[in-house]
């Protein structure tokens, strides 16, 4: 009949309707934080210390005994290395490469700029424990700029592992499965360069993901993360840091670090 058929198309129209509504509605209620997920290799050193940690003040400046220092990343792009050095900037980090999906394409201006202009540089790699071995990622580093060479002005490679801008702040991985994922990477990289690679992390991370882990600190340098005045209680094993990121708003490139010890230590750790 006609307006039986009628009828039941309305009907069918409402629930459709209503059915699209009520999916509209839970989506506008989902977390933001699926939507704020970064594109993958655009992890940078720091990229979560704001968050966790906070920011403090700055420490003093002018200290005969520390080295100014900056790390940078491919989203800075072509860096002004002339505009550093002359504001006392002398040692520089380049993000080399992220998991094993990822290499820095400004990574050539980068290194061997601040390389050209003096300075004493070296590169990271950003860590992801959830997409491959540890070994596998100090392979991928090594082999995409993350090598070392005796010349007095290379710096050993950074092992970049800190909070997960991806998911899971500990990439999924028990505290026990982090330590052995992170000695896999050193292991690997000591093999391939013959250098003990530097460990930038935070403390809060540190204790969270690895349990406080003081294994690695009687031979792999601690480069430090903590935006604040000092640079905090570092993890357990480690008696002092040889390096330490204390803010992401300096001038020129944001990530300013500072090496303990005047610019002979820092010539010192690049001759191993």
């Amino acid at each position: 009949m006609p307006v039986h058929r009628s009828g039941k198309a309305r009907r069918l129209r409402a629930l459709a309707v209503g059915t699209l509504l009520t999916a509209f509605s839970l989506l506008s209620t989902l977390p933001s934080s699926a939507a704020d997920i970064p594109a993958r290799g655009s992890a940078r050193m720091g990229m979560g210390v704001i968050a966790h940690d906070g920011r403090g003040g700055t420490p003093t400046t002018g200290d005969a005994t520390q080295t100014e220092g900056v790390d940078v990343a491919g989203y800075q792009g072509n860096v002004a290395w002339s505009t550093l050095w002359n504001s006392g900037v002398r040692w520089a980090y380049t993000k080399a490469t992220e998991g094993t999906y990822y290499t820095n394409p400004y990574f050539a201006q980068q290194y061997n700029g601040a390389y050209d202009i003096g300075m004493i540089r070296g590169s990271y790699h950003f860590a992801t424990p959830d997409t491959t071995t540890g070994a596998t990622q100090a392979n991928y580093f090594v082999d995409h700029g993350g090598g070392w060479s005796g010349d007095g002005k290379t710096l050993p490679g950074v092992l970049d592992i800190e909070w997960n801008p991806y998911g899971a702040a500990c990439y999924g991985k028990t505290q026990s499965a982090m330590v052995s994922w992170i000695s896999s990477f050193l292991t690997q990289y000591k093999a391939r360069t013959g250098r003990d690679a530097v460990i930038y992390t935070a403390a809060s991370w540190w204790t969270q993901c690895t349990g406080d882990y003081s294994g690695f600190a009687s031979a792999n340098p601690l480069w430090i993360a903590r935006y604040a005045s000092d640079p905090g209680a570092l993890p357990a094993g480690w008696g002092y840091y040889t390096m330490w990121q204390y803010t992401s708003s300096g001038p020129t490139v944001g990530d300013h670090d500072r090496f303990n010890g005047a610019l002979d230590r820092v010539q010192a750790l690049a001759n191993g």
